[in-house]
């Protein structure tokens, strides 16, 4: 059966792969840049609920470290290694989960300008489910599925991206960028037998970063 977020998901993978083997054929940079730093930031998340559950948003904060490789003029690469909260919180507010992931993005950067750059992140993410807590559980209902379940699947893969905009003070890059993540896999299991049919998380997030430039 054709999977529309999957198909998305490895078209992005592929345009990774293509700009990874291919933007630093011409105007490559004489002296390509490497950064290691930190960010951390805000987080904002939902899970996508088929059959749909009422929800606001989960807020939470992620963090971690970040290697960005710059070897064209108009393109690079960044990875990351983050700790990040997700989950959902139901409308009603009784209801609250929150899920603790490691992940690990791996985007193209396209960018213009030079110390100041204004930029764009695409690529796929992995994550692995660390824990799961229950902030709020007052509800008597033992039926609902997400409340009496815990998570089925610890492994989360799918794709971010979002604008940012980054200024280098000799060496020194101070990055604010604002991510939309979206999985494709899902936290419960979805077999026929199952009540949902997919349950994948979505989230909001905005980092501020601080990289310094490594020496060539």
């Amino acid at each position: 059966m054709f999977n529309f977020n999957r198909f998305i998901l490895v078209t992005i993978i592929l345009v990774f792969v293509y700009s990874t083997e291919n933007l630093g054929a011409q105007n490559k940079l004489a002296k390509p840049e490497k950064y290691v730093g930190i960010n951390f930031g805000a987080t904002g998340s939902k899970i996508n609920f088929k059959p749909s559950v009422d929800q606001a948003y989960s807020l939470g904060y992620n963090g971690g470290l970040v290697f960005r490789y710059v070897g064209h003029k108009v393109a690079g690469l960044q990875a990351e290694i983050n700790y990040s909260q997700r989950g959902w919180s139901e409308s009603d507010g009784l209801y609250s989960r929150r899920l603790d992931y490691i992940e690990i993005p791996f985007m193209t950067q396209f960018y213009v300008g030079n110390k100041f750059r204004v930029f764009f992140n695409i690529g796929p993410k992995f994550s692995y489910l660390i824990n799961e807590e229950e902030f709020i559980h007052n509800t008597t209902d033992l039926t609902k599925i997400q409340h009496i379940t815990p998570a089925q699947n610890l492994f989360d893969y799918g794709f971010c991206g979002g604008p940012g905009f980054l200024l280098n003070i000799k060496g020194q890059v101070i990055q604010l960028d604002a991510r939309a993540n979206f999985s494709v896999s899902d936290v419960f299991s979805n077999a026929k037998r199952d009540y949902f049919d997919y349950s994948n998380n979505m989230n909001l997030s905005i980092n501020l970063g601080w990289q310094f430039q490594l020496s060539n």
